[in-house]
């Protein structure tokens, strides 16, 4: 936990001190009865708002959510709530204290009447928020972090978050109206997508092994786009984060959503990144792409690579990754080179008859001969893929 500044040069004299807490302290105890936080007010959007932090403890009797049914989006307050995902924001929580490791969620928002409230400024912008025991605060946006927190604290685990506190947005609005319209303003947000998400996920996992092997394998570093979630070939990008990920999943577990929770990041890293190197190093498909500076490969050369190569796009990164899988020792954590060497000659592009009625579709009469090859991407292909390349190189 990160101490406070105490040095001289940051901290108020003991009887400043000594004299707010004593008019601060009055405050609560007038009001013992009632639930009294310290707020910040300010203006924003021709409203007053506050901001408070709550103990988690508050939540189940301080919030409540009224989101909306299925079939009437204007009988509550917000959307349905999505199922499953106040679990997934409680499980992050417990993993990540579980492991001793920082973890955040974000300010939730809610309304209330000002009538409703008492609001004790002390200037400056400093308050006293008194908020009576039989009043709510109605959520605006934030209820599955609400459902989340309060499954945590009427649970088992409650002790893992029992001395954290939540900000709160507090806006003084009770127009039903103006609450449905502030919840799809905020609602704006566009969706991070997969590949950024992954670039800011914490450094273990899959996750971690990802971000590795995009620095460490000469055919990721500087080729991969780890913003959106397919690459701008205008800025010289063949793969995204998301399609390595998937690849990474495969290598080690043969699934592509495994988030390798277990794997220790620099092990698994070393022995995917020696083997991807070894591979397109030795794959003629490959070798030109991998060992060139993208500053010297040109545009057209990589749009080829991408239109002729299987392994330009992400199936067939999936593809390669299962097949790695059919190499790996997970008793010794390293991939057999001798069977990596097989896989990097049996010819990657789409006019191999090898891929044919798996992952190639190939249309008799094309309206653009160069355009010949239908790419199927299904899980029913790439099983077919990985079955036909075993069976011709012998593997059981």
């Amino acid at each position: 936990m990160v101490n406070i500044n105490q040095d001289s040069d940051s901290t108020i004299s003991p009887e400043v001190q000594a004299a707010f807490n004593a008019s601060v302290e009055s405050v609560f105890s007038q009001y013992h009865r009632e639930r009294c936080y310290p707020g910040l007010i300010f203006r924003q959007g021709k409203r007053t708002m506050l901001q408070i932090n709550i103990p988690a403890g508050d939540f189940p009797a301080l919030l409540v959510a009224k989101p909306a049914t299925d079939d009437d989006p204007e009988s509550g307050k917000q959307r349905p709530e999505v199922p499953g995902h106040a679990d997934e924001i409680k499980n992050y929580i417990v993993e990540q204290s579980q492991k001793k490791k920082p973890w955040i969620l974000g300010t939730l928002t809610a309304n209330v009447s000002q009538e409703k409230i008492k609001i004790l400024q002390l200037g400056r912008g400093m308050c006293i928020v008194v908020i009576p025991r039989g009043v709510k605060l109605e959520i605006t946006d934030g209820q599955h972090r609400k459902s989340a927190i309060q499954k945590l604290i009427e649970g088992d685990e409650s002790y893992l978050i029992s001395d954290d506190d939540f900000p709160i947005t507090l806006v003084l609005e009770d127009d039903a109206d103006q609450c449905r319209k502030d919840f799809g303003d905020m609602a704006q947000t566009k969706q991070l997508g997969k590949a950024l998400l992954l670039s800011f996920s914490v450094i273990e996992g899959r996750a971690g092994i990802t971000k590795k092997l995009v620095k460490e394998v000469k055919m990721f570093s500087n080729k991969t786009d780890k913003i959106q979630d397919s690459p701008r070939i205008q800025k010289k990008f063949i793969y995204t984060n998301n399609y390595i990920a998937r690849a990474v999943s495969c290598a080690f577990t043969n699934t592509p959503d495994s988030e390798l929770q277990d794997n220790d990041v620099e092990i698994s890293s070393n022995a995917l990144a020696n083997c991807l190197n070894k591979f397109f190093y030795e794959c003629k498909d490959t070798t030109y792409i991998a060992e060139t500076n993208i500053n010297v490969i040109t545009p057209v050369e990589l749009k080829r690579f991408k239109d002729e190569c299987l392994l330009g796009v992400s199936v067939g990164l999936e593809v390669l990754g299962r097949l790695l899988y059919l190499t790996y020792n997970k008793d010794h954590n390293y991939f057999d080179e001798a069977k990596v060497s097989q896989l990097a000659q049996i010819g990657w592009t789409k006019d191999n008859p090898l891929w044919e009625n798996n992952l190639i579709r190939i249309d008799p009469n094309p309206k653009n001969l160069s355009k010949r090859y239908k790419l199927s991407t299904g899980a029913n292909a790439v099983i077919d893929a990985v079955r036909t390349v075993r069976n011709k190189l012998g593997w059981v």
